[in-house]
């Protein structure tokens, strides 16, 4: 059995509030970031700012100089962006080691109901990594991370684009690439927890129903644009829509320890 690869413990990534939901593995957290389509990516804008700039992007992890590394190996960031963007100018202009930054997203997976309010929460995944980021300045690793990031979008659209890009597209467009230097995760799973002291009295139990509301992120009928010529929707967009549904519901509904009955819908 191979052993798991993991993030070590820092200052800055070391969970210190229910720890018991903390992981550090590199397969778990890439996960969450990959299956994102949104990552939250701040940084510091500069000693005239003195707010912290947050903005959503989107990304993937990978590994261009090793294409065959998995999800649980050591693992870049590649972020897509405009050339002129602030955080693409501080990348530009920043020292050799990258500007700082730090990486995050969450998904839910459901609404834990209870009964008090305070014992209310979510079941969710989240991750944060930390790391340093500089421009790719190499053509072929650039049109790679571009690659990747598109068909993160939608598995294999790519491949059914018009590609590749054209030289005033690869001029506009900037990836960065983030050099991971630590990361975290958390996961809530499992059902209600509810005190002894309210689990006991009839009266409350009696009136307040508690459970669990599976969340999860489905994917709609595609919808043709204007100038749209193709009368069937491609497979690659089906078969990519049918798959994302059915493990999005999988995981949201295997995140609590008693499923719900299948013929219930809310």
């Amino acid at each position: 059995m191979g052993r798991t690869l993991t993030y070590p413990k820092g200052l800055s990534n070391t969970v210190n509030r229910y720890k018991h939901r903390a992981t550090y593995d590199l397969g778990a957290i890439h996960s969450i970031i990959n299956i994102s389509q949104v990552l939250h990516v701040s940084f510091n804008p500069g000693p005239e700012d003195p707010f912290p700039t947050i903005l959503p992007m989107i990304g993937q992890m990978g590994s261009f100089e090793y294409p065959s590394a998995t999800i649980d190996e050591p693992l870049e960031c590649y972020l897509h962006g405009y050339v002129s963007s602030r955080i693409m100018n501080l990348a530009r202009n920043s020292d050799g080691k990258g500007l700082p930054i730090c990486i995050a997203t969450s998904k839910v997976d459901g609404l834990i109901l209870s009964l008090t309010p305070n014992s209310h929460s979510y079941n969710y995944r989240s991750a944060i990594l930390h790391g340093y980021a500089s421009l790719v300045t190499d053509e072929e690793e650039k049109l790679w991370a571009m690659k990747l990031v598109t068909n993160s979008v939608l598995s294999n659209r790519w491949e059914n684009t018009r590609i590749p890009p054209d030289r005033a597209e690869m001029s506009s467009t900037v990836i960065l690439k983030v050099k991971i230097v630590d990361g975290s995760g958390k996961i809530r799973d499992g059902g209600v927890s509810d005190e002894r002291k309210d689990t006991d009295n009839d009266e409350i139990t009696g009136r307040i129903w508690t459970g669990f509301v599976p969340v999860w992120e489905t994917f709609g009928e595609p919808v043709p644009s204007p100038g749209n010529k193709i009368e069937k929707v491609p497979e690659h967009i089906t078969s990519f829509i049918k798959k994302k549904n059915v493990e999005n519901r999988a995981l949201a509904e295997g995140s609590v320890e008693v499923a719900l009955p299948k013929e219930e819908t809310f």
